[in-house]
This record gives C-alpha cells, structure tokens and sequence, in this order.
C-alpha cells in the first residue's frame, strides 16, 4: 500500500518492515486485526493496519461493513511504544537498540546518522559488546 501523508510518500513495498503483530484471530473474521511498523529510506516510522469489518481497520458503509487498512506516521517515540508493545525484546532491540536496565536515569534518544557512522559504531559494538547507546555516552563524555 502507498499514501502520501503531509508531502511525504509512505509506501509498505519499499518500507523496511521492523515488526509484525496481529490479535490471534483468522483473518476471515470480522474482528481480525494485524498492523506492521516500518521505516521509511528517510527514518519516518508508519503503521499499516488492516483488519475485518469489525476491527479499527473495518470500513463501513451504511449497514454494510467490510475489510479495510490505513497507514498512520508514527514519531519514534509512538514506534517505540508500539514495539514495546507488540515486538520480543530481540526485534526491539534489532532497531531501537539495546534497552537500559530497569532503574537507569537514562532517556530514548532517535538519531539519523549516514550510513558510515552507524556502521563504525556496529563495528565498535561487536568489537567492545557495549551497546550502541554506551559506546556514544562515552564518546561525548570524552569531548
């Protein structure tokens, strides 16, 4: 599915698919629901739901109801919410990078950086085992 959303193009064929999540149902079922986040090539993050009559997705028609899908821009925060949410800690991990442990004063922080950079920090992160977020605190500590 492709949308142009506020001048930007969202589009679930050239998207990187982060994670997939549906309620449990067959999909022939008025009730079925299933929504998957993905990345835009620039780092915007959509949902794309869809779902039977009677789900959020549904589209209806006088009395008549049937199947339907949306996208919906999400801010990295609502991306990370929704992937706390529905993800396993693994495919969380995989795009948000490693969470702090419980307790730590520490806060999200979303960057876009080029391509070179975050490979030298993967890099850095297979070579040291720090996360990504450690190896960064302790470079600007440094400055």
């Amino acid at each position: 599915m492709k949308k142009v959303i506020d001048g930007a193009l969202y589009n679930t064929a050239s998207a990187k698919m982060i994670g997939n999540w549906d309620n449990g149902l067959y999909p022939n079922d008025f009730a079925y629901c299933e929504e998957t986040l993905y990345r835009t090539k620039s780092g915007k993050y959509f949902l794309h739901g869809e779902g039977g009559g009677n789900s959020k997705y549904g589209e209806w028609h006088g009395n008549s109801g049937g199947p339907g899908e949306q996208i919906r821009p999400y801010t990295p925060q609502e991306a990370r919410e929704w992937a706390e949410e529905h993800l396993d800690a693994d495919e969380y991990s995989a795009e948000f990078g490693e969470p702090e442990e419980a307790g730590d004063d520490r806060v999200p922080l979303n960057l876009t950086v080029p391509a070179s950079t975050k490979a030298r920090l993967e890099v850095m992160r297979s070579e040291t085992g720090k996360s990504i977020s450690q190896i960064v605190a302790d470079l600007l500590a440094e400055i």
